[in-house]
This record gives structure tokens, sequence and C-alpha cells, in this order.
């Protein structure tokens, strides 16, 4: 019975274990998380969601502070077109994790960072072409393109000296999704280094409408391959979404993927970013503990733990903060919903809105607790202590089971 450990992922003449660990935001997938799948031969992602705020608690910098004060004057005020990225600043901080990362990086494995195009961070081209170019200044391996169908994106960085070095690739949750990215792109004679199908199961936002249940990645997989055998393109696809085990990776390995990529069983390692009572309300998570909803401004459904503070949260928009989901014209779909229902009640201290939440502010808060549909199988990994709490893992533990296991069996970790 075959393993993970008898595929790589080939970049060229590189050799990589095929176990690629999702780019969680915010800073959920932390640096040390990725370097210890680079370590282990594999791949880690950071994020760069929100990155002045992860660099202000990784490297005590003011980045958010002095946002705050700059636009303070603005906090009362609805109309937030005037809050704005400085984009200097957002490089600094860019380069800031990204070179600390890089710098650290031991192994022969890769670190890429994930780049969600639903940051539109009120001047989308503008940021987004920032936020790649710098981290591509700070030497990162590759960058993984997601939330979004990034038509655009290759081209905001044709210029830089590194545009055919570092691994690019695009995160798709279709075939029809793939055929358009590649026929925009077409002009720049720069194919993506990877393609990661992402289907239903997966965490946090996903690729589909309210008929995700409909869809199954084995066969949007299948017809991706297909499709690029077809048209003789030797793009390497990566499957993602609800493999749980190695058995679970294998079969797709056996089948067209040239890798997987994973990311709900490293929730719960010591290297998450996650505070550990997050990490034990994953743990005690049913199957009936968690939903898709449609809370996020950004309008893709997302999958989370009903139990989520985000859901129903009526906080003040943290927009002279963060701001990272302001349209170009400086709207967010939360901005709406809360002063729709603080017309609705004038007198209300407290107020609910239950059709959006603040991303920003409670993703910063670890309060948006976004989670892949088997989370409830996590207690299933892992030991029971006496006071009733679980054990966290070691990421390189759950990386070797990934790796090593047969025959769908998940290894416990040493007992503490």
């Amino acid at each position: 019975m075959k393993r993970v450990d008898d595929f790589r992922l080939m970049f060229g003449k590189k050799e990589i274990v095929p176990i690629i660990i999702g780019g969680m935001g915010v800073d959920i997938s932390t640096a040390a998380l990725a370097l210890e799948a680079a370590r282990l031969g594999g791949i880690g992602h950071i994020s760069d969601a929100m990155v002045a705020d992860v660099c202000d608690k990784r490297f005590n910098t003011t980045f958010i502070k002095d946002k705050t004060k700059f636009y303070k004057l603005n906090i009362p005020n609805s109309d937030k077109s005037a809050v704005k990225f400085d984009l200097g600043l957002l490089a600094e901080a860019t380069k800031l994790h990204v070179a600390a990362t890089m710098e650290a990086k031991r192994g022969e494995g890769l670190v890429f960072v994930n780049c969600m195009e639903k940051l539109t961070m009120n001047a989308p081209r503008e940021t987004l072409q920032v936020r790649m170019a710098s981290a591509l200044d700070a030497g990162i391996d590759g960058i993984t393109l997601s939330a979004g169908l990034h038509l655009g994106s290759f081209a905001l960085i044709e210029d830089h000296p590194r545009f055919r070095d570092a691994k690019l690739g695009i995160i798709v949750s279709s075939v029809r999704a793939l055929q358009i990215f590649l026929r925009k792109n077409a002009r720049l004679n720069r194919l993506p280094d990877y393609v990661v199908v992402e289907g239903p199961l997966a965490g946090g936002h996903l690729g589909f409408g309210p008929d995700w249940a409909q869809y199954d990645l084995a066969t949007i997989i299948a017809e991706i391959v297909q499709y690029l055998k077809a048209e003789q393109l030797d793009i390497p696809v990566v499957a993602a979404g609800g493999i749980f085990t190695g058995s679970d990776a294998v079969s797709f390995l056996e089948s067209g993927s040239a890798a997987v990529q994973v990311a709900t069983r490293f929730t719960v390692a010591d290297e998450c970013g996650l505070p550990n009572k997050v990490k034990q309300e994953y743990f005690k998570a049913s199957e009936q503990d968690i939903e898709v909803n449609n809370i996020s401004p950004t309008g893709y459904p997302m999958r989370m733990l009903k139990s989520s503070p985000a859901i129903g949260s009526g906080i003040r928009p943290g927009c002279e903060s963060y701001g990272y989901l302001l349209d170009g014209n400086g709207n967010c779909a939360y901005i709406t919903s809360y002063n729709r229902e603080i017309a609705n009640h004038p007198n209300s201290k407290n107020i609910s809105v239950m059709d959006k939440t603040c991303l920003c502010t409670h993703m910063s808060n670890m309060n948006c607790w976004t989670c892949g549909q088997f989370t409830y199988r996590l207690k299933d990994t892992t030991h029971r202590l006496e006071d009733g709490s679980y054990q966290t893992l070691s990421a390189e533990h759950i990386f070797k089971d990934y790796q090593f296991s047969t025959d769908q069996k998940i290894a416990l970790p040493p007992g503490v």
C-alpha cells in the first residue's frame, strides 16, 4: 500500500515532499508553522492578510496604532472612502514579515505566501501589486493567489525581476475558472507553476455558491487534469479541501494530483497561531457545530464554527485601524449592515448584526473560527487529558503522519 512519501512534487529538478500547508490568515498559518513544513521537505504558507497587524504582534511595530491615530477623526463617519493605505508602509510591513521568515528557513522545502484578491483595501490593484512585489523583494519562494479570479494579477508583477523565477500559483474551484485565468494571461507567456484545486469541504472562504454541497473535489480534479492533458499543459495540480489522512492524500496523488494542500489538522498544532482556548473549541466541535454561512463581507460563503463570537456581533466597523475589505469606493458590506441596525435601534447600547461581520476586527482578535468540514474529527487525532482538554500536537507529528501513514490510520502523538 502506497504512502504519500512514495510521491514527489517536481519543480524542474527540485523534489518536494507533496504536502503543502495552506495559508490560513490572519496569522493562523504562522511563520513557525510554514518553516516546519519547509524543514521537513514540504511547502508551508504564510498569509499576507492584515500584514500590518501581524507585524505589530510579531515585531512590536506600531502600524495599526499609527494608522488609527492618523484617521481617528473619521471614526464616527460612516463614509470610509478617505481611509487609505500608505503603500510605502504596506511594502515595509510585507517585507518585514516575509524577510524574517525566509531568513529563518532551514531544510529543502519552500515557503510561499498566500495573497487574497478580495483584500481590496480601498485600492485593489495598487495594494495587491505592492503586496506581491514586496514579497518577491523579500525573497519569498512563491506566491499563491487566492480568493478571486486574479485575471490581472500576474500582469501587476510582470516587470519584477523575479516574475519568472519565483513560483506563482493560483487557487481555483472549477475548470472554467482555470480556463479563464489562462486565457486572460496568455499574452504574458507565463504559465502558473502550480494550480491548487480547492473543493467544497475546505475551511474559510469557499469558491462556490450556495450549492457548494453538490460539488465533489475528486470530480473537479479529474476535469482539470483531463483539460490540462488535452491542452498539453504541464502544470502540477494540487488537491485541497477535506484531505484528512495520508490515505486520503494518496488517493489524489494516484489519480493525477502532484501534491495535496492541507490545513484543518494543523489548526491544532503547537505552531499554529490560534490561542489554545480556540484550539480546544476546534477539538470539542461536533459535525453539527460546523456551518457554511454568508456573513463575510467578501460575498464568498465561509465555513466556520457556529459558536464563533464573530457571528451576530455588532461591533463598530474598524476601518480606520484595518480597512482591508474596503472596495475601490471605500465601501464594505458590513458597514451597510451595521448602519442599518443602528438606524433600526437608535436607543440601543448594543446591537446585533446577523447578516455580515466585521471580518477584519474579528480575525485580528481570533474570534472568527473558520474551519474545514472535518474539524469534528480532530478529537480523534490526539489524547484527551485528565482535565478534559485535548493535547495539541507538533506540526512535525501531523506532517509525518500525512507522509507515512497507510490504511486510513492516524498516529496519535506521544502522551504528555
